[in-house]
């Protein structure tokens, strides 16, 4: 069977940065489960994968343009340290992720510098601007059930777990 459209696909993969650190790995886990072809993982690499079989290995190198995208400085907003509500005394720290409600919804947000009373919120992804460097292996591939392309994303082993 190859990777097409709506195929669940099981693979390791390890992400590593221009300098060969490694950003993110399955090494030692479940392998990773997605759905191919509906956005389950950054649009480039479904391109690169979308053919191959079980078994395959591939690097693949992908431009920010095809990863998470550039830099974009308007994604960075100073907002009051008083709009913040700590949990549990728990202090607003540099570094920290918290959640923002945007335009778009709830997004995700780096706390990149506290000055004062302004907190400097960075909402780009944290591997924005980055080239990645992927090196996948392909560990099985299936049809994807009803349920799953409902859902959107697939289930079981390595795929997406509800607590």
């Amino acid at each position: 069977m190859t990777i097409t459209k709506n195929k669940v696909v099981l693979m390791h993969y390890t992400l590593k940065d221009n300098s060969g650190d490694i950003l993110d790995s399955s090494e030692g886990h479940e392998p990773l489960a997605f759905i191919q072809g509906i956005g389950n993982i950054i649009a480039g690499l479904e391109e690169q994968l979308e053919g191959k079989v079980v078994g395959d290995k591939a690097k693949v190198v992908l431009a920010p343009e095809k990863g998470y995208g550039h830099r974009n400085e308007e994604n960075v907003h100073i907002v009051p340290l008083s709009g913040f509500q700590a949990d549990d005394d728990e202090k607003l720290e540099v570094g920290m992720q918290v959640r923002v409600e945007t335009n778009e919804g709830v997004s995700i947000a780096d706390v990149a510098k506290i000055e004062g009373d302004e907190v400097t919120l960075d909402l780009n992804h944290p591997l924005a601007g980055e080239t990645l460097h992927f090196d996948v292996e392909i560990i099985d591939i299936r049809e994807a059930t009803k349920q799953e392309l409902e859902h959107g994303h697939a289930h079981g082993p390595g795929g997406h777990h509800h607590h």
